[in-house]
């Protein structure tokens, strides 16, 4: 017990650790003396046997009924029969605190799941919602992959983005990031097709299971614009079934649109938005299940409703916890990506003669140069610009300044387009221009 300072068995289990490619949360520690103390804590379940000194047993999540050797042989056969799956409950300190509740007091998920489902009207704070769940992931050294199809999370800082508008993902580049234990990644789909996106999903998905089986990283998978990637018509959802959804995350519009399969292993439901009681509603229809009563409430900004489905408890309003890092506007994906056909912008004019379809604001520049006047005013005067940009593009700026050019009934469509023109491209162009 006579060592340097800082050094101990803990550092020593670091450096091991690192030799290979593992992290403490893949670590199950058990010890009996004055010196496991720095060495249990850090692992993610710390057994004393027996025989250990009173101060360590009180200390660990679990105390084996046998002593000495036989109690680290108990431990093992543990480990062989269910992972240990029946010591879940006893490790409450790595629980994900989400936010807290009306009193006060802290609202947590548990770290081994049952999954979550994230849900709400478009722009109602999902994506702010998953970024403070993803900061309590860091916050515990949990590694995380984030499926992104519409380049969401992209400028994340503690996360290392594979794909970029113009480029779709490498499964394999995917792969080299997960094999660091201390690095996240973000799968940016914005540069794969629409069409593309699913299928990538299908290709990647086994590859994520098998490195989870070798080394249980990473340890909890986010997949957003779920209802595209997962949908209740999608066949091949038995390969979904045989990951870990125990530790994923789904994020969508619609949960009713998501396949009911992989809705079940959700344990924790966070209805975003101001209907919260038709959110759950659809999730319980997709299981058959009677949906919970919800007391009539207001949702301030930066609250939820949260309904832990295997909880006595009813759905609860939770403040979320802030995000220490503000989600910086995605310039690319509504510059140059492909937003789904209900984000994107149709020019159709007077008695819809025209169906063309804008699904990036690059392309509603080109289409609206080419359109005849008539059609472009009509737009124009209809305010449809304005709320484009508002609520699908979710540019306030960008939506309160063409709204004014649309109140101009005197300006021609060629000067209003130079203007809406000019109001696009120095928000979403200059930059890439700029030395």
């Amino acid at each position: 017990m006579v060592l340097p300072a800082g050094v101990n068995k803990a550092t020593g289990l670091l450096a091991a650790l690192k030799e290979l490619s593992l992290s403490p949360h893949e670590t199950v520690g058990v010890g009996d003396a004055e010196n496991d103390h720095a060495f249990l804590a850090l692992c993610e379940c710390a057994a004393a046997v027996a025989n250990a000194l009173p101060s360590l047993r009180e200390r660990a999540d679990v105390i084996t009924r046998g002593d000495h050797g036989n109690g680290v042989a108990e431990l093992i056969e543990h480990m062989i029969a269910n992972d240990l799956n029946e010591f879940s409950s006893r490790l409450t300190r790595h629980d994900l605190v989400l936010g807290t509740d009306d009193e006060g007091s802290d609202v947590t998920i548990p770290a081994y799941g049952p999954g979550v489902l994230i849900a709400g009207p478009s722009g109602s704070g999902k994506s702010t919602t998953t970024t403070s769940l993803l900061e309590r992931l860091v916050d515990r050294r949990y590694q995380f992959c984030v499926i992104d199809p519409e380049g969401d999370y992209e400028s994340l800082d503690f996360a290392i983005a594979v794909g970029t508008g113009q480029r779709g993902p490498d499964v394999e580049e995917v792969l080299q990031v997960l094999a660091q234990p201390d690095q996240n990644v973000v799968v940016n789909l914005i540069g794969l097709r629409l069409a593309d996106r699913p299928a990538f999903f299908v290709k990647l998905l086994p590859k994520l299971v098998e490195l989870h089986g070798r080394l249980a990283r990473p340890h909890w998978l986010i997949v957003d614009e779920a209802h595209h990637l997962l949908p209740k018509s999608w066949e091949p959802v038995e390969l979904t079934l045989a990951a870990d959804l125990n530790r994923t995350a789904l994020i969508t519009v619609h949960p009713q649109e998501v396949h009911p399969a992989v809705l079940a292993a959700v344990g924790t439901v966070i209805a975003v938005g101001k209907a919260p009681q038709e959110t759950i509603q659809r999730f319980c229809r997709t299981q058959q299940e009677e949906t919970p009563r919800i007391a009539a409430t207001e949702l301030e900004p930066g609250q939820v409703v949260v309904w832990q489905r295997y909880s006595e408890k009813p759905p609860q309003r939770v403040q979320v916890a802030p995000s220490r890092s503000e989600r910086r506007r995605h310039i690319r994906k509504y510059a140059e990506g492909e937003l789904p056909p209900e984000r994107s912008f149709f020019f159709q004019g007077p008695q819809e003669r025209l169906n063309l379809r804008a699904q990036n604001v690059m392309l509603f520049l080109q289409i609206g140069d080419g359109v005849d006047d008539e059609t472009w005013l009509y737009h124009l005067h209809d305010g449809g610009y304005s709320q484009w940009f508002r609520e699908c593009i979710k540019d306030e700026e960008l939506a309160a300044e063409a709204h004014a050019i649309e109140l101009q009934r005197d300006l021609t469509a060629a000067e209003s387009r130079a203007l809406i023109r000019d109001a696009i491209e120095r928000r979403y162009t200059l930059p890439d221009r700029a030395p």
